[in-house]
């Protein structure tokens, strides 16, 4: 009965694959990119799922904020000119507040964007831990590790909403789960590496939880970062520039029309390691 039961396990998980082998393509040192036709068909635009695999070890990592510089937001390409650095994505979805905060909480060093921890949110991105050890750059799933420890353990945190927890468990999603949108986010995978997933055609959140599972890269913790048209991706390593920016979110936005950068307020920002 057990041997069946771990046949039938081991049987959907195999069907969930649907890509045996990546192909990478150096950037720069410790930057690698695939571009992959998705497994399934979007409404609109091209399909595609662009990746970013990262050695944290390679970069140093910043939360940039409009808080803490000028008060006003920036579109990725000039936070990226703006602070010297190579790749800005968005750090999370943020309220239409004065302050343009982090939905969850977000400190960078000693600025604090949001000192309030939302209880809907269980990933954590945090950067510059006192401990040299760590790396640079990790995504912690506060149900597996405590919040308590965890704040003190490093300078700079922001919070977001998982998809895939620390044990690889996805998300249910319930809330509004047929809701389909351009989006970016952010995994780790069982060996420390970090990915940034962009892709411009809207999917449900339960397509892309399912899309990363069925790629050979043992994803654990992930965290969604933005839909629609404030959707960033911008990586300039020098000799080649990636300029990506999303659109579409069903019932709200529901086209492909958006053809530039929006001005965001939070982002991620990564500068290779001199």
């Amino acid at each position: 009965m057990f041997l069946l039961l771990f046949l039938i396990s081991f049987g959907a998980k195999a069907q969930n694959k649907w890509i045996n082998e990546i192909e990478w393509t150096n950037l720069m040192d410790g930057l690698q990119l695939a571009e992959l036709d998705a497994p399934l068909k979007s409404v609109v635009n091209d399909s595609k799922l662009t990746i970013l695999k990262i050695d944290a070890r390679k970069f140093e990592f910043e939360f940039l904020t409009a808080s803490e510089h000028g008060k006003h937001p920036r579109t990725a390409p000039d936070w990226a000119e703006e602070f010297g650095m190579n790749i800005i994505i968005n750090a999370g979805m943020y309220n239409y507040n004065k302050a343009q905060s982090n939905k969850g909480y977000l400190k960078s060093r000693s600025h604090l964007n949001n000192p309030v921890k939302a209880s809907y949110y269980n990933a954590m991105m945090v950067m510059h831990p006192k401990d040299t050890a760590k790396l640079p750059f990790e995504i912690i799933d506060i149900t597996c590790q405590s919040w308590e420890k965890v704040k003190n353990q490093y300078n700079s945190l922001c919070q977001g909403m998982r998809m895939i927890s620390c044990s690889g468990e996805a998300m249910a999603f319930t809330k509004r789960p047929d809701q389909s949108c351009s989006m970016i986010l952010t995994a780790t995978d069982v060996s420390g590496n970090l990915y940034i997933v962009f892709t411009r055609s809207p999917y449900t959140h339960r397509d892309m939880i399912s899309f990363l599972l069925g790629m050979p890269l043992d994803i654990r913790t992930t965290v969604y970062l933005e839909g629609g048209p404030e959707t960033s991706l911008y990586v300039n390593t020098g000799d080649t520039v990636i300029a990506k920016f999303g659109s579409y979110v069903s019932n709200t936005c529901d086209n492909d029309d958006n053809d530039h950068f929006r001005k965001i307020p939070n982002v991620i920002s990564l500068r290779i390691r001199k």
